[in-house]
């Protein structure tokens, strides 16, 4: 596969379908003197956290090359970039705002907006400041109050300069994986915790909303989450149930609040003592209409039954990504007719990312990822299968647009379509942004021939 094409009648071609390309802040920002210190930072200096013991110190020296970076995303045709932004780098330990933090964001904003480029941005990556941390973090119910007052500092600072904010960046793995796999940063490791991490990022997200909307009306606000279809190992009753708690667990147990404030009924077999703490009126705040959901796919995932509970089977048969995952591009069809068929209130959906790891390598000054575009091809087809069972998707983001520190993995794992050689910081085009490239740039082109059928 060297080129992506769709069907001649795809909404995708149509001009109300958007495309674009992500990052996050800490991934490839850099400048961390500029910043104050995240959990991050703090989990990369714990010996064995990360496998090749990188940190995010550096990473792609965004804040440095943030220019040549925004005129890559122009020449690449898309229409729309999103970002996240550090918090870190907006507000401080005492609660003034980073004046130059904030303007970086606001210089970057204008430049997207100059080139014709919409800004879709994410309030939350996972990058905790340190100082929140050290309050109790996600653990401690303030910290949602400290996010709606961040919220006002970004929207007030941006307005309706920004298409789309997103306030919380896959919820499932700053609870579920920070604090209850310990995977990723804090690292614990605790059932009753992840339950409160996750109740207070949707509080978070809640709290934020109103804040948001009131300064930029005119922007579409909503969350991102991430979603796998859950499959049994076998088709026995016990993996089935199996599968059943893990879509509730790790899918539903964000969106439902969202949604239908409340919680999965999966929330009574949990013992008393692993149940999170709500307070009077938290659902009400969590579950306020969304302009947009946002949607995380990469993989499915496989489930057997262990002592009444779940447990993930990994793949075994290729081919596997670079993460170690199964490619399985039906999933995202799957995944989303089956929440568009159970919720009849599912807002209308961006795809937020998308993308692939492999193992790439720089010969002569290319980099030949035919597999990547290959991957992008079935998945933006898959796309194209939701719209036409009836899903709502008005866009879609390519993860990412440069390779970059992929958290506990570090630089070793590639999912951009810009490779970045971390010494020089050079950046290079791989085969797959060529071929999205062209396919974008031909799209554009298009359209109002599309337009006029």
């Amino acid at each position: 596969m060297t080129q992506i094409s769709l069907p001649k009648h795809s909404k995708l071609l149509s001009s109300d379908f958007l495309f674009g390309v992500a990052t996050s802040s800490f991934q490839i920002e850099g400048a961390a003197a500029q910043r104050e210190p995240s959990i991050w930072d703090t989990f990369c200096a714990e010996p064995g956290r990360i496998k090749d013991s990188s940190n995010g110190l550096v990473a792609c020296e965004h804040i440095k090359h943030w220019r040549e970076d925004v005129q890559i995303i122009g020449k690449l045709g898309v229409d729309a970039y999103r970002f996240s932004i550090a918090w870190g780098r907006v507000v401080n330990a005492d609660g003034s705002v980073n004046r130059q933090g904030l303007q970086f964001y606001i210089d970057l904003v204008d430049a997207l907006l100059a080139n014709g480029i919409q800004a879709h941005v994410t309030l939350y990556h996972w990058d905790l400041p340190q100082y929140l941390q050290d309050q109790g973090g996600w653990l401690n119910r303030e910290t949602a109050y400290r996010f709606a007052e961040y919220a006002e500092v970004v929207g007030r600072a941006l307005g309706d300069k920004i298409t789309t904010y997103a306030t919380i960046n896959e919820p499932f793995c700053s609870a579920y994986l920070s604090y209850e796999a310990g995977i990723h940063a804090p690292g614990h490791k605790n059932r009753r915790e992840g339950r409160q991490a996750a109740h207070h990022l949707l509080l978070a997200h809640g709290l934020a909303m109103p804040v948001l909307r009131k300064h930029a009306p005119r922007a579409q606000h909503g969350i991102v989450l991430n979603f796998s279809p859950c499959h049994p190992a076998t088709d026995s009753e016990a993996d089935r149930r199996a599968a059943m708690q893990a879509h509730n667990y790790h899918n539903l147990w964000y969106l439902q609040p969202l949604l239908s404030a409340s919680y999965p009924d999966l929330l009574q077999q949990l013992q008393v003592e692993d149940q999170p703490s709500v307070a009077a009126g938290d659902m009400a705040i969590i579950s306020q209409p969304l302009d947009f959901l946002g949607v995380n796919y990469y993989t499915r995932t496989v489930f057997r039954a262990k002592n009444d509970w779940f447990s993930d089977v990994p793949p075994t048969a290729p081919p596997l990504t670079s993460m170690g995952w199964e490619i399985y591009p039906q999933g995202l069809t799957e995944i989303l007719t089956d929440l568009n068929r159970s919720f009849a209130n599912l807002p209308p959906i961006y795809i937020t990312e998308n993308g692939v790891a492999f193992p790439d390598k720089v010969i002569k000054n290319s980099v030949h990822d035919d597999a990547r575009i290959d991957y992008y091809q079935q998945h933006l087809l898959a796309v194209h299968d939701c719209i036409e069972a009836g899903v709502e998707i008005n866009g879609y983001f390519a993860w990412s647009l440069l390779d970059n520190f992929e958290w506990a993995e570090g630089y070793s794992k590639r999912f951009g379509i810009v490779y970045v050689d971390f010494d020089s910081q050079q950046r290079i085009l791989k085969s797959s942004a060529l071929a999205l490239q062209a396919f974008w740039l031909d799209r554009k082109s298009q359209l109002p021939a599309v337009e006029a059928l």
